[in-house]
């Protein structure tokens, strides 16, 4: 099954609140987890995680503001 989450060209500004947004939802999803009962390497796995989604959240952000164009999304979810 394939969900197509996003498509579309988009103006730098809504692209990065876009991606921000999904960006964060997925860093909250794995700060939850680390909150609830988690082993210390589950934990761990979850922190760098965590922080490989923050660098990738900024490497973007500097790309896009860089470019100052329509930057073209497309998102697809493939469920197996």
């Amino acid at each position: 099954m394939k969900i197509q989450l996003i498509q579309g060209a988009f103006n730098s500004k809504d692209a990065l609140d876009l991606i921000t947004q999904l960006m964060n939802i997925k860093i909250k999803y794995h700060e939850n987890k680390i909150n609830s009962d988690s082993s210390e390497e589950d934990i761990k796995w979850r922190e760098s995680k965590i922080k490989r989604l923050h660098n990738e959240l900024f490497e973007c952000r500097e790309g896009i503001q860089s470019a100052d164009k329509n930057v073209t999304i497309e998102s697809i979810i493939n469920i197996e």
